[in-house]
């Protein structure tokens, strides 16, 4: 195999010129077959095979540096560094991360895993050269979907004012998780459809050339005015009129026309842009039929392209989709809003029934909020869904223009708590802190299925800002018969005894009724309390459990600064009681990828480590 003789960076350069396409269907194979065992992002990385290839035969690597927004195409990049061997523990506890990461390799620069960071990196990493007189050459790789966010442009208004080499390449598949939404996407297909403007110039110049004495005078004086001839020709020129170099499109499939424009652009003096056009899921018929099912695909099976473990029970996105459908048709004022994410979310159905209510913003998740902001402050009742780790990039819109004027806008936090293999980045931990912080701002965590579905009916008739959040992964089906009505800022007894009092929240409702069936085991008695709401806490609850407990535990899948366990310690406090507090929470540090049975374990959040800490401090 071709594959064998990549050990180490720089290797490809030693590949005869005639075995780099039969290299790029060894890498497809290659991805495949891993990634039908472990999961990950296969389509990305398919569509990506060459574009990498050609941007590793055109770079020295680790000296010139490239950055791979988001990240999750950057599994051939890591197979062409030498990391093969660590594709059989991708995206496991201790393994291989799907993502880049400076600490396992000196070939990636910067981590990433949220979009649209790409280009301000790069820029930073380009001062950073010029300012101790290195010559590396720096390239940040942004896809089209990327585009939509904010900050790739805040970042783009900045590289246009260099006066060194910086090389921006645009992989465009026309798609991000799903496909493509709004005006960038439309510039950049009018850009790729823009074969008139390619057969007009080669035509003009074909015809000067053969006319005598002045022909080759006239060419020259075209190239030379070739911007405004372009400005002519395709509408905008957006790069060009920013003042970036534009080279393109590209054939991102052909890695020699890509290894020319990259050695070309690395002369240009200034930002360069190179456009790049790729078929996401390229070389998989399944994947390129159905692109956003193979964005982060579960284990699948490579004939048909068929989960390996297909789901049998409905995950809590499963509810949510459900439950918006009745919402939409009961109020004519509920609107939804996703952020490149109608599938990821659960918003296809409502999207499919009610398209005029549906807004996707595309990867923003600032002008997602925002946007909301506006349709509340125009009568309507938004509800944003948008996973826990992306809306954190919104911290300050939901701050400013949703909580400031206490409008009525509902969050809906898919992913929070633990998410496993996509790590760091994609941890769904901070949203009860961060979100907590905020005047004006509730929150609500469902114990189940069912009160996920009355909390949402709650939450769009309350009137105010609320949060809903709820875990990734199967939905509880437990505890049917406790289904007390939803008030404002009331938790729920489920279990009242004496003694011990586990409050739990949401996702840790589950565990704390395994812990209270090893305490009883024990001989201990034990209450449980479903929170309910984060923000307020029940106070008069927790008061009224002070008379028959001795220790409270508060069980939270979020760290423990600024969550729940906090603002119940600080009311004991005030209460001045002698009673006993654990707090059950995620530590003050961030969470690498792994399954979540091993990362709740490890955190101390399974119900066997829970226990122990129980028994250790009301024994000891």
């Amino acid at each position: 195999m071709l594959l064998d003789n990549i050990c180490q960076a720089n290797d490809i350069k030693n590949i005869k010129e005639e075995d780099l396409y039969p290299l790029a269907e060894e890498i497809r194979e290659f991805l495949i077959e891993k990634i039908s065992v472990t999961g990950g992002h296969l389509g990305s990385n398919l569509g990506a095979v060459e574009l990498t290839m050609a941007l590793h035969l055109a770079m020295n690597l680790p000296e010139d540096k490239i950055i791979w927004d988001v990240g999750h195409q950057s599994y051939t990049h890591k197979l062409l560094t030498g990391r093969r061997n660590g594709f059989e523990s991708l995206r496991k506890h201790g393994g291989m991360s799907g993502f880049p990461k400076r600490k396992e390799s000196d070939c990636d620069a910067f981590d990433t895993g949220h979009s649209s960071t790409s280009v301000s990196a790069g820029l930073g990493l380009v001062k950073a050269r010029d300012l101790k007189g290195e010559k590396y050459s720096v390239v940040a790789v942004i896809g089209d979907g990327s585009l939509t966010g904010g900050m790739a442009y805040e970042a783009l208004n900045n590289a246009a004012r260099l006066e060194t080499n910086y090389i921006i390449v645009l992989n465009d598949n026309n798609m991000s998780i799903s496909e493509n939404v709004g005006g960038v996407s439309k510039y950049l297909n009018n850009v790729r459809t823009a074969d008139g403007y390619l057969d007009l110039r080669d035509g003009v110049y074909n015809t000067l050339k053969d006319m005598p004495k002045y022909g080759n005078q006239m060419v020259k004086l075209i190239r030379r005015a070739k911007n405004s001839f372009k400005q002519l020709v395709i509408p905008g020129m957006f790069f060009e009129d920013m003042g970036i170099t534009y080279l393109g499109p590209v054939d991102g499939h052909n890695i020699g026309q890509m290894v020319r424009v990259f050695q070309e652009a690395k002369r240009v003096k200034k930002a360069v842009l190179i456009h790049v056009l790729t078929q996401k899921g390229k070389g998989y018929l399944p994947a390129e039929r159905h692109p956003a099912r193979f964005h982060g695909a579960e284990p699948f099976e490579v004939g048909t392209g068929l989960p390996a473990h297909p789901r049998t029970k409905a995950n809590y996105t499963d509810i949510f989709s459900t439950v918006m459908t009745k919402l939409g048709q009961r109020d004519e004022k509920v609107v939804a809003i996703t952020a490149a994410m109608p599938d990821g979310t659960g918003l296809k159905r409502f999207r499919n029934m009610f398209p005029d209510r549906f807004f996707d913003v595309g990867i923003a998740e600032e002008h997602a909020v925002t946007f909301a902001a506006g349709l509340a402050a125009g009568g309507m009742k938004p509800i944003v869904a948008i996973y826990s780790s992306f809306l954190q990039r919104a911290y300050d819109q939901i701050l400013h223009d949703v909580c400031i004027q206490n409008l009525p806008v509902v969050f809906a936090i898919d992913r929070a708590g633990l998410v496993g293999s996509d790590g760091e980045t994609h941890q769904g931990i901070f949203d009860l802190s961060y979100l907590s912080s905020i005047p004006n701002m509730h929150i609500m965590a469902p114990k189940n299925k069912w009160e996920l579905s009355d909390m949402m009916k709650f939450a769009v008739g309350f009137g105010a800002p609320v949060a809903v959040r709820y875990p990734r992964g199967e939905a509880y089906d437990g505890l049917k018969e406790y289904r007390a009505e939803v008030i404002y800022g009331k938790s729920e007894f489920i279990y009242k005894e004496k003694d011990i009092c586990l409050l739990a929240v949401g996702s840790m409702v589950k565990t704390a009724c395994q812990v209270r069936s090893q305490l009883k085991e024990k001989g201990y008695s034990c209450s449980i309390v479903n929170a309910r709401f984060v923000k307020p806490i029940d106070e008069d609850t927790i008061k009224e459990a002070l008379k028959e407990h001795t220790l409270f535990v508060t069980m939270e899948e979020n760290v423990a600064s600024g969550g729940y366990g906090e603002k119940v310690r600080k009311l004991l406090n005030q209460e001045r009681t002698g009673t006993k507090l654990v707090t059950v929470a995620i530590p003050d540090e961030y969470v690498e990828h792994g399954n979540v049975e091993i990362l709740r374990k490890e955190m101390g959040l399974d119900a066997d480590s829970v226990t122990e800490r129980i028994l250790a401090e009301y024994c000891g």
